[in-house]
């Protein structure tokens, strides 16, 4: 695995038809558009982490 995700679609117009774009990792562009983006991930939220539980539940 090369550790690279690869977008689905385009955000700006939706099309499917992306490729990596020159700049470096985490860069695509839209041959449908015509733009070039880039995505990046930031980090797990802590608020995702929490899970309430319910006293007496069991689980």
């Amino acid at each position: 695995m090369s550790g690279r995700a690869a977008p689905f679609y385009c955000p700006y117009c939706g099309d499917e038809d992306l490729r990596p774009h020159e700049t470096g990792h985490g860069a695509w562009e839209c041959a449908s558009c015509n733009r070039a983006f880039q995505l990046k991930f930031l980090g797990l939220l802590t608020r995702g982490l929490v899970r309430d539980e319910v006293e007496g539940d069991g689980t």
